[in-house]
């Protein structure tokens, strides 16, 4: 296995892990979210994120360069945007059904990398994107009706789909820890703006405390960073592809805890992702898709 290789096996698996880690966080929120308003927990959550990143990464970040902070900003400021469509959308419908909204991004990802970036892709990736995306219907859906809810959530998949692309174009490898503190400040300062003019309320008990901090520093701090560099090292729409496993971790700690019974939708709908995961981490690296060395060309 070439050295290339062996880092972007890492990087998925390193995707794996962040995303079991959000998989983890959708009944969180939605407790949290029916106690206090959508934009004050999302700002606290992200501002607490933000001060620890600026305290351990100061360094990084006054190395990055002017152009690197401005796309940092950027894409902060477009992945805080989906945070709060995303999160007043799970306020108004399902976890389940916010799980398969969502994961949409799959879809999105690949085809505004065409549109923005004209990359083809191979055809092997429009069939992950299939699979993936029925995995994620049997996953999360049993009826529903597309109400505003699910449009909210639709909206924020488009911009997880863009903050994908544009991660996968201007993240470098040695600036995970910078350009990840960076976007971080920027997504506070989205969510900070959304409570004006009051400003934010706190978490109105321990329980609602220690959901606010663990989404803070595991699935708020620790997530960017480890995207921003597994992104350094994998093209964008097969980072999206590992990235859809969200809802089958998010099914998988609903059967551990109790709180779900396994299910045959569950099962083979789990087994799309992973088949469609399998097919990206195995596909042929040929001219139709860009490797991952070759996706960081300027723009």
């Amino acid at each position: 296995m070439t050295t290339s290789r062996r880092i972007a096996t890492l990087a998925t698996i390193g995707l794996l892990a962040m995303t079991a880690v959000w998989g983890s966080t959708f009944v969180l929120i939605k407790d949290v979210v029916a106690r206090m308003p959508v934009a004050d927990f999302l700002a606290v959550r992200f501002a607490i994120a933000a001060l620890v990143m600026l305290a351990l990464f100061a360094r990084p970040v006054w190395r990055l360069g002017r152009k690197q902070v401005m796309r940092g900003l950027l894409l902060g400021v477009i992945y805080g945007a989906g945070q709060l469509l995303q999160t007043w959308g799970l306020s108004l419908i399902a976890p389940s059904v916010s799980g398969f909204a969502t994961g949409m991004y799959v879809v999105f990802t690949p085809i505004l990398a065409m549109l923005l970036l004209r990359q083809r892709m191979a055809g092997v990736v429009w069939l992950a994107v299939l699979l993936s995306t029925a995995g994620l219907a049997l996953l999360s859906l049993n009826g529903v009706s597309v109400d505003l809810g699910v449009w909210l959530t639709l909206a924020s998949a488009a911009l997880y789909g863009l903050h994908i692309v544009g991660l996968g174009q201007w993240s470098r490898k040695g600036e995970a820890f910078g350009m990840s503190a960076v976007q971080m400040m920027a997504i506070a300062v989205v969510c900070l703006l959304a409570t004006a003019p009051h400003g934010p309320t706190l978490p109105p008990d321990r329980s609602a405390w220690f959901a606010v901090l663990y989404m803070a520093l595991v699935a708020g701090a620790g997530a960017m960073l480890m995207q921003t560099w597994a992104q350094s090292h994998l093209p964008a729409t097969r980072a999206a592809i590992v990235m859809t496993t969200e809802p089958v971790f998010a099914a998988a700690f609903a059967v551990l805890l109790g709180s779900d019974v396994l299910t045959w939708r569950m099962l083979v709908g789990g087994g799309l992702i992973l088949a469609a995961m399998y097919l990206v981490e195995l596909m042929p690296r040929r001219g139709d898709e860009l490797p991952a060395e070759a996706v960081h060309h300027e723009v």
